[in-house]
């Protein structure tokens, strides 16, 4: 009888010990030990998983159009640190997806500055031979990314602080502030 009582109350204890339910499943891995072998191996969770808090989105290419991808990270990211997620470009999973960067490797945006809900990004200077045929989707996926930012309404680009044109959706040049709507033409459907 006295068993019962020890366990009818280690029940009630850890069922009000405060540990909350997760809307979302996650991997656990087995603690280090002698029997960390005996466990069957689970497969191991994609980057984009689900474990933070706030939602990150990045636009990437897929077959040649712009498709947002949701991550989630615990701290809102900067400016600076979503150029660099794009420049960085898919995750290996949203790779075997099919996704990619127009922005891998290169150096675009030399200077980041933010006024209200503008930001303003100077370009690097250009090099020589550096043509790509899918330039638009690279600032394409700029604009869409930072606009998608809560606090960002447009982008405009510069170069040794004057305007840039640089090419929409449409293919025409503009030096105008851009938002996502200037590269709806390019967005997946």
């Amino acid at each position: 009888m006295k068993w019962r009582n020890v366990l009818l109350a280690a029940v009630l204890l850890v069922a009000g010990c405060g540990v909350s339910t997760e809307s979302d499943p996650r991997g656990v891995s087995p603690p280090p030990g002698p029997f960390a072998g005996l466990t069957s191996p689970r497969p191991s969770a994609p980057a984009t998983a689900a474990t933070g808090r706030i939602d990150e989105v990045l636009y990437f290419i897929l077959a040649g159009r712009l498709v947002p991808v949701t991550r989630r990270v615990d701290l809102q990211p900067s400016v600076t640190e979503l150029i660099s997620a794009l420049r960085a470009g898919p995750a290996p999973t949203e790779r075997e997806a099919g996704l990619t960067t127009a922005l891998g490797g290169t150096d675009v945006v030399a200077a980041v500055s933010i006024s209200g809900s503008r930001v303003e990004l100077a370009l690097a200077a250009p090099v020589e031979g550096s043509g790509r045929a899918d330039e638009a989707l690279a600032y394409a996926q700029l604009v869409c990314t930072l606009t998608a930012h809560a606090d960002i309404q447009d982008v405009v680009f510069t170069r040794d602080g004057s305007p840039v044109g640089v090419p929409r959706g449409d293919g025409s040049l503009s030096e105008g502030p851009l938002t996502a709507d200037d590269y709806s033409r390019l967005l997946g459907g």
